[in-house]
């Protein structure tokens, strides 16, 4: 390869802990909530179009899609309730600002050269 065209390796940040813990948190609660409503684990990977492998990963905190993800928690019925408790209205910064008008885009600020 050519000096001038090197390749720059782009590496990854490691996860942080405590979202590895959120992970393991929300699988747990996935797989309690299976439980609860006694389904095995094949029935819950149909219903949600996901290989059982897919669940597994899930109820385990390892990485899936975010549509994997939201597919279980429909088929858990517990939807509504992820998207109300990341409603930004429901909390005290989101209802103090209730009124004002949100900026189409946010753009950090630029620092002097």
């Amino acid at each position: 390869m050519e000096p001038s065209r090197k390749r720059s390796i782009v590496r990854a940040k490691p996860t942080p802990v405590r979202v590895l813990r959120a992970a393991e948190q929300l699988g747990d609660h996935i797989q309690t909530w299976r439980k609860l409503q006694g389904l095995t684990a094949q029935q819950l990977a149909e219903r949600a179009n996901i290989t059982r492998d897919t669940l597994r990963r899930a109820e385990t905190g390892k990485p899936v899609g975010s549509d994997a993800l939201l597919n279980i928690i429909r088929c858990l019925g517990q939807l509504d309730r992820l998207i109300d408790a990341v409603d930004p209205y429901e909390t005290d910064l989101g209802r103090a600002r209730l009124g004002a008008a949100l900026p189409k885009r946010v753009r950090s600020a630029r620092t002097p050269k």
